[in-house]
C-alpha cells in the first residue's frame, strides 16, 4: 500500500510529489474562505504540519526514504534556524524601544515634520536608503519601519499601504546593496562577480521601484486623510503619556552605528534591546514604575525588567488609535512566529528529503529550451520553492542548482539567473504567509501578510520586470552567438 510498503522505485512520480502542495494550497484556501484572509497566519503552522505528515506518509513507501529523510531536514534547518534567535530579539527590541520612547518620539515627530501627502513615498524612499546602508530587510524594518507604521497609522493611512511602502523600500535597498547577505549568495551560488550582479539586478529593480514610488505618491496626493483633524490631540496623548526628548534618539542612533559597522546582526539587537531597556529606566521612570507596581527590592527590579522583555506590556494614553501602537508584546509576541518558521523548516525538510520537491523541478526544467519560457519557469520556480521550503536562503541554493546548466546549455550568461532568482525570491519571500521573511514582517508591522501584500508593490513588480525583459529580449546576454537562435 503506497506510504508503507517500499517501492522500487527510489523516488516519488510526479503526481505523488505534488500532493504534499496540494493539501497546503486546499488548505489555504479552505482557511480564506471560511475564516478570512487575516486568519491564515494563524492556521499556517498547521496547514504545514499537516501537509508534512501527507509528504511523510507518501514519501516512506520509496526506498530513499529513510536515506535522505534526515540530511533533507538537518538541510532545511541550517537554513531557518538561524532567524529563531533573531526573532527573540527582534520582540525584545520592539518593546524595548517602545517602553523606552523611541517609537512615541517618532511618531511625534512625524507628524509635526512629515508631508502627509507625500508620506508613503517618503517611508519608501527612506527605508530603501536605511537598507543599502545596512543591508538588512529585517533589521530596517524591525527598528525605522516599526516607527513609520505607527506615523503613518496615525495620519490615517491604512496599515496595509504603510507596511507596503515600508517593506518595498527595505527589499529594494537590501536587493541591490552589497552588504546584503541573499544578493551575496545569488551572485556566488550562480557564479558571477557581485558588482556585475548588482548592475545587472538595477536594469529590473530601478523600474519597478519607479512604478512603486509613482504610485505611492499618487495615493498620498488622494488618499482622504481624515485622522489629521485629530493629530493635535494624539500629539498631546502622546506628550502627556511619555517624555518626549531628542535625547532618545541616541538609542537608535546607537544601533545604526553598529549595522553601519557591520556588527552581526544578532549583536546589534541585543545591544539595542539592553540600550532600550536602560532607556526606560532613564528617559520614561514613571512608566517604569507603573510596570514595577508594587515589585520589592532587586528582586522586583529583576523580575520587571525580565517581564518587559519577555511579556505582553499595555500603556494607555487616552487614545484608541494611540494605544496599540505602544503597547509591546516582547518575545511572548514572537512566539507564533517562531512556531511558524519552525513548522516551516519541518515542511521544506520533508519536500527535499523524500525527493519530491528534486522530482518537481526536473519536471519543469526537463523539456525548456527557449528563453523567454526558461526565465518564466524560473520566476514560477523561485515562487514556487519560496512556498515549499519557507526559506529564501534555500530557495536561492535550489534554484541556481537547478537551472545553472540549462541556463549554461542555453547559451545565456549566468548573471540572468542570479538576476532572475533575485527577482523572484529574495522579494516574493515577505509575500509568502508560512514563508520565514513573511511571517516575520507580519507579525514586527502587525499587519497580516495577505493584508499588506497587495501594496507591496516593488515585491509585485519585479518578477513582472523580469519577465517584460525576457519577453522584449533586451539585455537577455548570451555566451555563445549560436544561441542567439533560441530566443524565440
Amino acid at each position: 500500500m503506497l506510504g508503507f510498503s517500499v517501492n522500487r522505485s527510489s523516488e516519488p512520480s510526479l503526481v505523488v510529489s505534488v500532493i504534499p502542495i496540494a493539501v497546503l494550497l486546499s488548505a489555504l484556501v479552505s482557511v480564506i474562505i471560511i475564516a478570512g484572509a487575516d486568519s491564515v497566519q494563524d492556521y499556517s503552522y498547521y496547514m504545514l504540519l499537516a501537509a508534512s505528515a501527507v509528504g511523510l506518509v507518501i514519501g516512506s513507501g520509496y526506498s530513499r526514504f529513510r536515506r535522505c529523510l534526515l540530511p533533507g531536514i538537518v538541510k532545511s534547518a541550517r537554513q531557518i534556524l538561524p532567524a529563531v534567535p533573531i526573532l527573540v530579539f527582534i520582540g525584545t527590541l520592539s518593546a524595548t524601544w517602545t517602553l523606552s520612547g523611541v517609537v512615541p518620539a517618532l511618531i511625534n515627530y512625524g507628524l509635526v515634520l512629515l508631508n502627509p501627502e507625500m508620506f508613503l513615498f517618503i517611508a519608501c524612499v527612506s527605508c530603501a536608503a536605511i537598507s543599502v546602508v545596512t543591508g538588512s530587510s529585517w533589521t530596517t524594518i524591525a527598528t525605522i519601519g516599526v516607527a513609520l507604521m505607527g506615523v503613518g497609522t496615525v495620519m490615517g493611512y491604512s496599515p496595509g499601504w504603510v507596511a507596503g511602502a515600508v517593506i518595498s523600500g527595505a527589499y529594494f535597498g537590501d536587493k541591490v546593496s552589497p552588504l546584503s547577505d541573499t544578493t551575496v549568495l545569488a551572485a556566488s551560488t550562480c557564479g558571477v562577480p557581485l558588482l556585475r550582479h548588482i548592475r545587472y539586478l538595477m536594469l529590473t529593480s530601478l523600474p519597478a521601484m519607479a512604478v512603486a514610488l509613482g504610485v505611492y505618491a499618487a495615493v498620498g496626493l488622494t488618499y482622504d486623510l481624515t485622522a489629521l483633524s485629530h493629530s493635535t490631540e494624539m500629539i498631546s496623548a502622546l506628550q502627556n503619556t511619555f517624555n518626549i526628548s531628542g535625547w532618545v534618539l541616541v538609542i537608535p542612533a546607537l544601533t545604526m552605528t553598529l549595522i553601519a559597522f557591520r556588527v552581526p546582526t544578532l549583536w546589534t539587537l541585543a545591544v539595542g534591546s539592553v540600550a532600550g531597556l536602560v532607556g526606560i529606566w532613564v528617559f520614561q521612570p514613571q512608566i517604569f514604575t507603573s510596570l514595577c507596581d508594587g515589585c520589592d527590592g532587586w528582586t522586583g527590579l529583576l523580575m520587571t525588567n525580565i517581564r518587559i522583555l519577555v511579556s505582553s506590556t499595555s500603556v494607555s494614553t487616552g487614545s484608541q488609535l494611540l494605544d496599540p501602537l505602544v503597547s509591546t508584546g516582547g518575545v511572548e509576541g514572537m512566539l507564533p512566529t517562531i512556531y511558524l518558521v519552525l513548522s516551516a523548516m519541518v515542511f521544506g525538510g520533508v519536500m527535499i528529503g523524500t525527493g519530491m520537491l528534486g522530482v518537481i523541478t526536473r519536471a519543469i526544467t526537463s523539456r525548456i529550451r527557449r528563453v523567454r519560457r526558461l526565465i518564466g519557469a524560473t520566476v514560477g520556480s523561485g515562487l514556487f520553492l519560496n512556498c515549499c521550503t519557507g526559506d529564501q536562503y534555500l530557495s536561492i541554493i535550489i534554484g541556481a542548482n537547478v537551472y545553472k546548466n540549462t541556463y549554461r546549455r542555453a547559451g545565456i550568461r549566468p548573471q540572468t539567473l542570479s538576476r532572475t532568482l533575485e527577482d523572484s525570491i529574495s522579494v516574493t519571500s515577505v509575500l509568502i504567509p508560512w514563508n520565514s521573511c513573511g511571517v516575520t514582517q507580519s507579525t514586527v508591522l502587525g499587519v497580516a501578510t495577505l493584508s499588506y501584500m497587495p501594496f507591496c508593490l516593488f515585491n509585485i513588480m519585479s518578477p513582472v520586470m523580469t519577465l517584460v525583459m525576457a519577453w522584449s529580449g533586451w539585455r537577455i546576454h548570451h555566451s555563445q552567438p549560436r544561441a542567439a537562435a533560441s530566443r524565440r
